[in-house]
């Protein structure tokens, strides 16, 4: 079963609508015992909640009867509705209830530190959002107590991605998506402050600033209370034109290619330098160690590193703006084979990691044909027939020769304990990664 608590309320079954013909308090009773799925809710609590501490004699013997209408409507479709002690409990199962899963997206979003990865869960979070809780079962009053705090949960949702969106210098898409927003919560001056910032990026700085006289102005005469101090800040540095509200900060050791930031090459192999795409970072994730943030970012990269040629590249990227959910999966694979292949090269004998490698060298084998390249040399490429996970198995036909070639044994890791990239030293005199930076610093700290 799956139930949408989120606007108006609807229980299907397979695609079809269960209690369509049931009372507007019996789904709002039922809702109610979702919300808290798996507890027991009392049945004066649903009875203070159903008729708001005006319930009448029979309220208690009401409140039985929808029960047992909503047992013998759900039973049958796996949903349970226990008695415990002076109160009911909806069994956890197997359905999926909308407002849980909204709740866990936007927390397991919150332990996020990479910002894309932030947005991504937040999309899918607000994308469970059809209005507001219960739209059509419950009054605002009934609303705030049973779930005020997901309402609240909503907008710090949305805080938080257009935050994530703005430092990833995806200002436009914030203006757009907080337009109505910030109109309709001109208190959330977070949420003001983030399309303020969003607009003057854009190059809209009257815009920006008539945001702020209009949230002023609301705030004054409905709140009775002026801007906070960082609103006011704001306002300030964009009517001064600013620099640097311009563009958010570039990721460390990092290069433009087309719309994207690409990492600094460092070892010279495919291999390698997608498993630097992440630096391996030993200690904690310093900002801008995350590359794929995106489909784009990954499509981009594999051009760059002529794992793809630049038409199979804009090919990549509109089929990827078509079929968003899937370019989405793809990229969990990629990171998920990333992660393995760092684990393998740094570790010979982790059996686990390479079994996951060569997992992946053989699905890319299945779709590959053997061409001639402009070079007049031979080679495995992924073909047409990969779709959006030719750029995976591109780098897993680099990694499948690296772990084949001898010079696998000259693969060594950085040793900062910030940094951890991998790199090729055949003649086995090095000791940091290309950039040098590592031990540099570390140098300095000794002299």
């Amino acid at each position: 079963m799956e139930f949408q608590l989120l606007g108006p309320f609807e229980a299907r079954h397979e695609g079809q609508q269960i209690l369509k013909g049931s009372r507007r308090q019996e789904r709002c009773l039922l809702s109610i015992l979702l919300l808290h799925a798996g507890r027991t809710v009392t049945t004066a609590r649903l009875i203070d909640l159903l008729w708001n501490g005006e319930a009448h004699a029979s309220a208690r013997s009401t409140v039985h009867t929808y029960i047992g209408r909503l047992r013998a409507a759900l039973t049958p479709h796996g949903v349970r509705i226990d008695t415990k002690h002076d109160g009911y409990a909806v069994e956890p199962g197997r359905h999926v209830i909308d407002a849980q899963e909204f709740i866990r997206l936007v927390r397991q979003a919150a332990d996020v530190g990479d910002p894309a990865e932030r947005v991504r869960l937040h999309d899918q979070a607000l994308g469970l959002w059809k209005g507001p809780l219960l739209a059509d079962v419950a009054d605002d009053q009934l609303r705030d107590r049973i779930g005020g705090h997901i309402g609240e949960l909503r907008m710090s949702a949305l805080e938080q991605r257009a935050e994530s969106q703005l430092a990833m210098g995806e200002h436009e898409r914030v203006a757009e998506d907080l337009l109505a927003p910030a109109q309709e919560h001109p208190e959330r001056e977070r949420l003001v402050a983030a399309r303020m910032t969003a607009l003057y990026r854009s190059g809209r700085q009257a815009d920006a600033l008539q945001l702020y006289s209009s949230t002023h102005q609301v705030l004054v005469t409905e709140f009775g209370i002026e801007p906070g101090t960082e609103l006011r800040t704001l306002h300030d540095r964009i009517l001064q034109g600013d620099p640097r509200l311009d563009r958010p900060p570039a990721p460390i050791y990092a290069v433009r290619v087309g719309d994207e930031w690409l990492p600094w090459n460092t070892s010279g192999h495919p291999a390698l330098e997608f498993c630097n795409t992440y630096a391996g970072w030993s200690g904690p994730r310093l900002p801008g160690s995350e590359w794929l943030r995106s489909y784009a970012t990954l499509a981009v990269w594999a051009g760059h590193m002529d794992l793809a040629e630049d038409p199979v590249v804009t090919r990549l990227l509109k089929q990827a703006r078509q079929h968003p959910d899937e370019a989405a999966a793809v990229l969990d694979e990629a990171r998920e084979f990333r992660g393995n292949l760092y684990a393998c090269l740094t570790d010979p004998h982790d059996t686990r990691a390479f079994k996951a490698v060569a997992g992946a060298v053989e699905d890319a084998a299945k779709v590959s044909v053997f061409t001639r390249g402009e070079d007049g040399l031979a080679r495995w490429v992924p073909s047409r027939t990969a779709g959006l996970r030719l750029p995976v198995h591109a780098v897993a036909h680099s990694a499948a020769e690296l772990l084949a070639d001898p010079q696998r044994f000259t693969i060594r890791t950085c040793p900062s304990a910030d940094c951890g990239w991998l790199f090729l030293d055949q003649r086995g005199r090095r000791r940091w990664c290309s950039l040098a930076t590592c031990g540099s610093s570390r140098q300095l700290s000794r002299s």
